[in-house]
């Protein structure tokens, strides 16, 4: 346990993101008095992502609706929340630190939270930085593209990943057009299973989304300053309006390896999100964690691992229970499908597929060598995803014949 032991000290949160704007409320929640600042490079209050690209371009969402807390919450709980504040430096000492501002200001802590977050992976292409050229991480980028969407529009969306898909099919839903260029031969090539990529292809496209799949780009191309066109590397030409660059993202990790903290695609962190310096914590996507469930470390970029690592850190910074470990999980809305991920098919030897894909509703199981569930990938089916994260959990060998069968139940598939 790394807390101090009467709570008073001063504790400062890089990152007013999902992460560390629920780290800053559950530090209260366990009893810490000392001062709290919450530091934000955003111009807005800690606010969710995830509907950016789903309920908030499409109009169903707004800034109080995305927001985590009340504006009031934060002076009400003595948080001290700075925005538009970017940190240039960590300073690190054996007690504490300071972190140097771009503003020049130093502010100095007894322990640190990074809560830095993640970044969209940026692609070297001549016309990058064209108007119209976007990307989606932020409510500032979501508010542009939202711009971008007026019916008749046309979108081009470059990588088949969910943010791309999940922005296309808004695209649909404004009555703009969308064309998603993807370089591997499928959609979701490293996230999801072929049935499953397959059928959101499918679905994609009976609802007025275009592909070009196995596609490279060689470059955008702009008229008067604004893109007009996505250039494929065969030479053919893909005409936009505006174009959305999702091809990943990066760990926001700069920070903590200037400051000599361990780091390998991610700050590293152990279970209780202490980095390699007793004093600082990391939490969220810019982390690389254990993952209990499969003996490795990985990140995971997702709202259920920014709260589980928010809870550890507080935990162990006020000495309370750490939180039990998690089932890591995932989710999609695109047109009307709940796309719901639990696990990961590390180790996995089989699938199984549950439901019939034709109608809508199914699930696709990851099984290890032992029977037990790896990982469950849900379109429309939550008894299907619930049932899999708790085997996932349990380590449960479950039977692969009942599993296929849907006139068993979930409940009586597990051997």
């Amino acid at each position: 346990m790394s807390g101090l032991a009467n709570k008073d000290g001063r504790i400062l949160i890089l990152g007013a993101g999902h992460a560390g704007g629920t780290a800053a409320a559950l530090l209260r929640q366990q009893g810490w008095t000392g001062p709290v600042t919450l530091l934000g490079d955003e111009p807005v209050a800690p606010y969710q992502r995830p509907p950016l690209s789903k309920a908030w371009l499409k109009g169903e969402a707004d800034a109080d609706s995305l927001a985590l807390r009340p504006e009031s919450f934060y002076p009400e709980h003595q948080i001290e929340l700075r925005l538009n504040e970017r940190a240039e430096r960590i300073s690190r000492g054996a007690g504490g630190g300071e972190v140097q501002l771009g503003s020049g200001e130093s502010l100095a802590y007894d322990r640190l939270i990074l809560a830095t977050g993640s970044r969209a992976r940026r692609i070297t292409l001549p016309g990058m930085d064209l108007e119209g050229v976007l990307e989606l991480r932020t409510a500032a980028d979501a508010d542009r593209l939202k711009a971008a969407l007026q019916p008749g529009a046309r979108l081009a969306v470059v990588g088949g990943g969910y943010i791309g898909l999940e922005a296309a099919a808004s695209a649909r839903a404004l009555g703009a057009e969308a064309v998603v260029i993807e370089l591997q031969p499928r959609l979701l090539s490293r996230v999801a299973h072929e049935a499953l990529a397959t059928f959101v292809h499918d679905y994609h496209r009976a609802r007025g989304v275009a592909f070009e799949l196995a596609a490279g780009v060689d470059g955008l191309e702009g008229e008067g300053g604004r893109v007009c066109a996505v250039r494929l590397a065969d030479g053919r030409r893909i005409a936009c309006d505006a174009a959305l660059i999702g091809v990943g993202a990066v760990p926001n990790q700069e920070l903590a390896e200037a400051a000599g903290l361990a780091c390998d695609a991610g700050v590293v962190v152990d279970l209780a999100a202490r980095t390699s310096d007793p004093c600082i914590h990391a939490i969220g996507d810019c982390t690389r964690r254990p993952l209990p469930l499969y003996g490795c470390m990985g990140r995971l970029e997702s709202v259920p691992n920014a709260l589980e690592q928010a809870k550890q850190a507080a935990a162990d910074l006020c000495g309370t229970k750490p939180p039990t470990p998690e089932t890591p999980w995932f989710w999609s809305d695109q047109f009307d499908l709940k796309l719901q991920i639990a696990g990961l098919p590390l180790d996995a030897v089989r699938t199984v597929v549950r439901g019939e894909p034709a109608t809508a509703r199914f699930a696709v199981f990851h099984l290890n060598a032992h029977d037990q569930v790896q990982a469950v990938e849900a379109i429309n089916a939550a008894p299907e995803f619930m049932a899999g994260r708790q085997f996932i959990g349990s380590r449960r060998p479950v039977h692969p014949g009942m599993l296929r069968d849907i006139s068993v139940s979930m409940k009586e598939v597990a051997a």
